[in-house]
């Protein structure tokens, strides 16, 4: 197996070089002007003409954000609009993995979703101009596929639009419930942060190295103000077009060579002995390849009217558009999925090598099944906001803030077709995981992947999703400073939220029409494994199926149904309404020689949730309504004590609470079977929210300019965690009905199904450290004086009881998604006319199930360190140029479970990515 590791360093080296050889032009540039500055230099005793030095560009907006950290009552860290401008990040993830605690799960080669000290993206809340919004798309299977959850898709963004992000670590009463791990704030521009006429373009040519393509982004923003700057109008649009290659190697999971009596390989095998009950083996041996093609298309909008001196109108209006289309490839060894006569039992295993840990790592096999597979999925995401606030003082003491707004986030995937083809009784396959435990070496016996003759049509899969979450939601505030050291809040907020998904699919995916083999055989089109020389394969071509077969046709056995009993579970509607109530204190006060200040308040929030969706009685689909009301008092305090001017003192203390996520609150259950895979969930509509005692004590010291060290620490006692039990047993003891089992598919209620339930649990606790430095080198002489470092360092650490499906006590360990450390590091130069920076972001191995399947103790995502980097000049005051690199090591995503064995589940990359850019500033 050889890579290509010399091209794909080439992108790297130019990079360095680019920036090596910009930094010595412009030092010699300012040795040249200093030179001529001292020739000119006054005479002695004539008076001198200092300019105002104005510090802008990268160095400015991290001073922009100190000051909103700094001036905050809770504990907040800040992104404002040039930071996230000149960042080498693609989406808003990928700009939030720089702040403290922040850590990010990707998908295709992007950031899809973040987890704050710990907490998994399903405890994060995101707030958009003020009101909640839940962006949700589709992913790989592997990386959790469509979002039924609560989590919130940032890839449906581009980072252009939006001019300040803020994480808000801790509670108050004023800010809506809802969050256990942070509150997220994106704020679009508006015109009343321009001065006057603005016009700003922007275009970078985008080259992925793995996929030898170059692709282009595009930016514009245009805004002015009127009538003496009473009226202000703005328009933005971001354009993105990319397309990447992720490839590797997955295995979907491990199991045992002989779980159950209908597990045995052929009992004559001639290594058969070898294999006892302890022995693991990968359940689906393949290599992939998907092909992303990615179309992202932002618009944002913006009135402001200053109606008096008293009152303050805005319009916000946000539209995005994140096309995901993706085509996967594979060849496998199906075989080894199958518990029944034609599967396993029919195998022979004629030669292995078990390693230490009893995993099966070599072997070579007679009567194996090769399976190749074409998946191709048409995916649109659809995101629309809008909202009218209004600010008036009635007084100078007594002043009110109202919002209304909608938004909706629509997920469409009309196309989620896969097609099968088998080849029966292969000799001489093999698989070899002796050289590398991840990138394993297949040979297909006496088969060529590449003959298109002896294939056989086994399956038409053809599976469209759409899911719908849309917020309506209103809000009041009001505010009186009572004096000059108490201000009191109080407020209502309503929201009205549904939550709609469905599936469909075919009666039967195994009725498809009898074809010779010739004429499957021009069907077929090569896929190539691009990190492995010669790994090549033939695979179905889902445009020619459709051409011969109108697959899409929606009639005859093509004819798509969402009525299915498998798949009830999956057509559902959840409304959820809330009202809430807050009041609050602002205080500022000095206790002896030391001003404090800070925030003390009450939440008082009611919860409605009404589940809408089938069950199966006797394997008839019933329509099931399942009410559920809760309610929760949530108080808060922040405290701030200014120990000197520039030494601060914080401590926060609060209740919280988040809603269960979308995809637990189901009335009935789900039992799929594809392939090999076979599956059972099964909702809980009556599960209460996570709730959560949380504490925190941050130390923060501003010590010079742009400067900042701070320490802080947090612990979070959960007392009530919902957990997703999953775990593999025969379908019989679940008590579920044999209809549900889809019909011709050869499975038996004696098969093991993978059965996932979620669950209230006791909980735990969350406790941790973060430590944050960061400074402008402004006391350095010369060059120096211009670089800056942003460092930052995160330990979280939990201790989760997990039930069993039946309720039981079965293990304590780390709660889902949580890294023990994190850190983010940034190197930047900037001298207002030359930037550049370089930045890595790392994060430890995180638990994605637990318990895991198959016996295991865990399923987990590995540690991953991403390093990107960025340079720009400008020209002059209106032009600038700017060179970037993202994953600049092609960093590779390792999934893996159980701790003892290191099984590889799936090991992929998508390639470096090197953005040429110019942009125009009016």
């Amino acid at each position: 197996m050889h890579t290509r590791n010399n091209r794909r360093k080439t992108p790297v080296t130019t990079l360095a070089l680019c920036i090596g050889l910009a930094l010595q032009a412009n030092a010699q540039a300012q040795e040249q002007a200093a030179a001529q500055d001292q020739t000119t230099a006054p005479a002695a005793g004539q008076a001198t003409e200092l300019d105002t030095i104005t510090v802008t560009g990268y160095r400015a907006s991290l001073e922009k954000a100190i000051d909103i950290k700094r001036g905050e009552a809770g504990i907040v860290d800040a992104i404002v609009a040039e930071d996230i401008a000149d960042f080498p990040d693609l989406n808003l993830a990928e700009s939030l993995q720089r702040i403290p605690g922040v850590s990010i799960t990707r998908d295709g080669g992007e950031g899809r979703n973040i987890s704050v000290r710990g907490l998994g993206p399903q405890f994060t809340r995101v707030r958009i101009n003020g009101i909640e919004a839940l962006a949700t798309g589709g992913g790989t299977d592997t990386s959790g596929g469509v979002n039924r959850g609560r989590s919130f898709d940032f890839n449906t963004f581009a980072s252009e639009l939006f001019s300040q992000l803020l994480v808000r670590k801790t509670s108050s009463a004023e800010i809506e419930e809802g969050s256990l791990g942070a509150t997220v704030d994106l704020r679009t521009a508006r015109p009343f942060d321009y001065d006057g006429f603005t016009f700003a373009a922007g275009a970078q040519a985008s080259y992925n190295d793995l996929l030898e393509e170059t692709k282009p982004r595009a930016t514009a923003l245009i805004a002015n103000t009127f009538a003496d700057g009473r009226f202000g109008a703005l328009l933005s649009v971001a354009y993105t077009d990319r397309k990447i290659i992720e490839e590797g190697s997955d295995s979907v999971r491990w199991w045992t060579a002989q779980n159950s009596t209908t597990n045995f390989f052929d009992q004559s095998s001639p290594f058969q002995a070898a294999l006892d009950p302890d022995v693991y083996h990968p359940r689906i041996p393949r290599y992939n390849v998907f092909t992303h093609e990615q179309k992202r298309l932002g618009v944002t909008g913006a009135l402001q009217f200053k109606a008096s001196d008293r009152t303050n109108i805005n319009l916000d209006a946000l539209y995005a558009k994140f096309d995901a289309n993706r085509v996967q490839d594979n060849i496998n060894a199906v075989s080894f999925s199958r518990t029944n006569a034609s599967g396993k039992q029919a195998t022979q295993v004629l030669d292995g090598e078990i390693d230490a840990n009893g995993n099966l790592v070599y072997g070579v096999f007679d009567n194996v099944d090769i399976r190749s597979e074409g998946r191709y999925d048409e995916q649109t995401t659809e995101f629309t906001q809008l909202g009218l606030s209004m600010d008036h003082e009635f007084s100078d003491t007594f002043r009110m803030s109202a919002l209304v707004g909608n938004v909706r986030s629509t997920y469409d995937n009309p196309v989620q077709t896969t097609i099968i083809m088998d080849k029966f009784d292969v000799d001489g396959y093999s698989w070899d995981y002796r050289g590398n435990s991840r990138l394993p070496v297949f040979n297909y016996g006496n088969m060529d992947p590449l003959d298109p003759n002896g294939w056989t049509l086994a399956e038409v899969r053809l599976r469209p999703q759409w899911v719908r979450n849309e917020y309506d939601a209103g809000q009041v505030d009001f505010a009186w400073n009572v004096d000059e050291y108490l201000t009191l809040k109080f407020g209502a907020h309503h929201k009205d939220y549904t939550y709609t998904s469905k599936e469909w699919r075919r009666v039967s995916e195994t009725a498809v029409p009898e074809m010779d083999s010739a004429t499957l055989a021009t069907l077929l089109r090569q896929f190539s494994f691009y990190g492995v020389d010669a790994a090549s394969a033939l695979v179905p071509d889902v445009g020619a199926f459709d051409d011969l077969l109108d697959i899409y046709s929606n009639s005859g056995i093509y004819e798509v149904r969402n009525d299915l009993t498998n798949l009830i579970a999956n057509n559902r509607t959840i409304n959820e309404k809330s009202n809430g109530l807050y009041l609050q204190g602002d205080f500022n006060f000095d206790l002896g020689n030391v001003p404090v200040r800070g925030n003390f308040g009450v939440r008082r929030v009611e919860t409605e949730l009404v589940s809408d969706g089938w069950s199966s009685l006797g394997g008839v689909a019933v329509r099931t309504v399942v009410t559920h009301d809760y309610a929760d008092t949530l108080p808060s305090l922040n405290l701030t004590f200014e120990l000197t001017p520039d030494l601060l003192l914080r401590a926060a203390a609060a209740k919280v609470m988040t809603r269960p996520n979308l995809g637990f609150l189901a009335p009935g259950a789900t039992v799929s079977v594809s392939g090999g895979s076979r599956t059972v969930n099964t909702g809980n509509p009556k599960l209460e929210p996570f709730r959560a005692d949380t504490f925190d004590l941050g130390l923060e010291w501003y010590f010079s300019e742009g400067a900042l060290l701070s320490l802080g620490l947090f612990q979070k006692n959960i007392d009530s965690y919902i957990q997703t039990s999953r775990e593999s047993r025969p379908y019989y003891t679940s008590g579920l009905p044999a209809s549900l089992i889809p019909a011709g598919t050869g499975v038996t209620v004696n098969d093991n199904f993978d059965f996932t339930q979620p669950l209230n649990t006791p909980g735990g606790k969350l406790k941790g450290y973060e430590v944050n430095y960061q400074q402008p080198f402004s006391f350095l002489p010369g060059l120096w004086k211009n670089f800056g470092v942003q460092l930052n360092y995160t330990y979280a650490d939990s201790d989760i009881q997990y039930l069993s499906s039946s309720g039981a006590p079965s293990a304590k360990g780390p709660m889902v998604g949580l890294s023990k450390n994190a850190w983010n590091a940034t190197l930047y130069y900037d001298d207002q006319k030359f930037s550049a920076r370089v930045s890595a972001a790392y994060r430890d191995e995180y638990v994605d199930t637990i318990p895991g399947r198959e016996g295991s103790d865990v399923e987990a995502t590995s540690d991953s360190t991403t390093i990107d980097a960025s340079v720009s000049y400008k020209i002059n005051d209106h032009w600038e140029m700017s060179l970037e690199g993202l994953n600049l090591t092609d960093e590779w995503k390792d999934m893996w479970m159980d701790t003892a064995r290191d099984n590889s589940i799936s090991y992929t990359h998508t390639g470096r990515q090197i953005m040429l850019g110019a942009r125009f500033k009016f």
